[in-house]
């Protein structure tokens, strides 16, 4: 009897130690344990720690409370401004409920993650490529906002997401890279373009003030001449002044300038020519009538020296004799 009793005292502590050992749950310090009792949820959500459950009874859920690192695969898309890019992404996430994280959706990492994708092909192309290169934190927090909507409903906080790496086509790369190469020659020539004239600005006073003294340009002559000539070279140039010039030019001017005397324009009296035999007059027979009024050639001669002086004519003019009437 004593033996049955015994024996039935072992099976029941074993019973017990079993029980224990299957009721008795330990919650690690980042965890928290969500109960379902035949299939319903508790609505107490376990703590970290030692607790203890209905065995058979009770399931017990760990949900991890830390911040999640998932990185997004690469996904490739077209922006807007009709180019092919490969870009990738990380999310960071945590939950915040665990009751939602582990009822509301089957597995909240697998969604989390799809949902970035999704995101990141949209966001894609919504944007230009300079915006994917020069403004990621908008692109960052526009892709925050589209993942973290939906996983509020799911217990789920999206912490930050990172755009990572943004790939390019390889003539896309070398586009950029002329474009590049333009802008910086075109800053370069500025530059130089703004040392010319503040090195011109310089040059003119200094120009000013060695106009006023001129000892001082033949001094700066013979500074440049021991400049080159420390140089060791075999060959000195010596500038030659171009004042000097401008003054052996000054000089040749006058000379070149003076008009040759002009002579004035000679004028020649035309002779008298002598008359052909048909021109002649014919003689008039004694007792005809009145002969025909002849003018003399010496006055024809006057007549012609007058007019050839009111003619002003650099050539001689020669007259010809009015024929007799």
């Amino acid at each position: 009897m004593v033996e049955e009793l015994v024996v039935a005292g072992v099976a029941v502590a074993s019973g017990i130690v079993v029980y224990a050992m299957a009721a008795a749950k330990v919650v690690k310090q980042y965890e928290r344990g969500v109960v379902f009792r035949l299939g319903r949820l508790r609505d107490q959500v376990r703590s970290p720690g030692f607790t203890m459950i209905v065995p058979i009874v009770d399931r017990l859920h760990k949900v991890n409370m830390q911040i999640v690192t998932m990185p997004v695969p690469a996904q490739d898309g077209i922006t807007r401004d009709n180019v092919t890019v490969r870009v990738d992404a990380v999310i960071y996430f945590k939950v915040v409920d665990a009751a939602d994280a582990v009822v509301q959706v089957e597995d909240y990492r697998f969604a989390v993650s799809q949902m970035a994708q999704t995101s990141l092909r949209s966001i894609i192309g919504k944007s230009d490529l300079d915006d994917l290169l020069s403004n990621r934190e908008k692109l960052n927090q526009g892709l925050e906002l589209m993942i973290d909507s939906p996983a509020m409903g799911w217990g789920v906080q999206i912490d930050r997401v990172e755009i990572k790496d943004v790939s390019l086509p390889e003539a896309m790369k070398r586009s950029m890279a002329r474009q590049a190469e333009a802008d910086r020659e075109r800053r370069a020539r500025v530059i130089n373009a703004d040392a010319e004239l503040q090195a011109s600005k310089k040059l003119a006073e200094a120009a000013g003030v060695m106009s006023q003294q001129p000892a001082a340009l033949q001094l700066r002559l013979l500074q440049t001449v021991v400049a080159v000539a420390a140089e060791k070279n075999s060959t000195l140039v010596l500038p030659f002044p171009v004042e000097l010039l401008r003054f052996l030019e000054r000089a040749q001017q006058p000379a070149q300038q003076q008009p040759a005397p002009q002579q004035p324009p000679q004028v020649t009296q035309a002779q008298p020519e002598e008359l052909p035999a048909e021109s002649r007059p014919a003689e008039v027979e004694a007792g005809s009538a009145e002969p025909p009024a002849v003018e003399s050639a010496e006055s024809a001669a006057e007549r012609a020296s007058e007019a050839a002086q009111e003619v002003a004519v650099d050539p001689p003019v020669e007259l010809p004799l009015p024929p007799a009437a």
